[in-house]
């Protein structure tokens, strides 16, 4: 089974960008769509973006297109989050998650594997 691990969290101010990654354990990673969610403080865990196992093509919540964008390299087996422009509305924990589709990586019942969460606090 696929184990996941994220990193790169902290506490930035409004503005700021960070890099979150996300580290698989198996050379197996490379056929998984990869998806990111986060789960604000009292809210469900929402949709972020996902990106496809090979070529690469992404989507993105409306929330943060044009300001996170998702790579991944799986020569090192990681996925990684890029956020840009952060606003206070995205504190929250950030999680990775593997899936085998990329039509339905927005739903998160299609996620078998997932890695622990990284907390993001964007101060104003």
């Amino acid at each position: 089974q696929l184990q996941l691990g994220e990193s790169g969290g902290g506490l930035v101010q409004a503005g700021d960008s960070l890099r979150l990654s996300c580290a698989a354990s198996a050379r197996t990673f490379r056929g998984y769509v990869m998806g990111w969610f986060r789960r604000a403080p009292g809210k469900e865990r929402e949709f972020v973006g996902a990106i496809t196992a090979v070529s690469g093509s992404t989507k993105y919540a409306d929330s943060v297109k044009g300001r996170f964008t998702i790579s991944r390299d799986n020569a090192k087996n990681t996925v990684y989050l890029q956020m840009t422009s952060l606003k206070t509305e995205d504190t929250a924990v950030y999680y990775c998650g593997a899936t085998t589709t990329f039509r339905n990586s927005e739903r998160d019942y299609e996620y078998n594997n997932w890695g622990q969460g990284t907390p993001v606090t964007v101060s104003s």
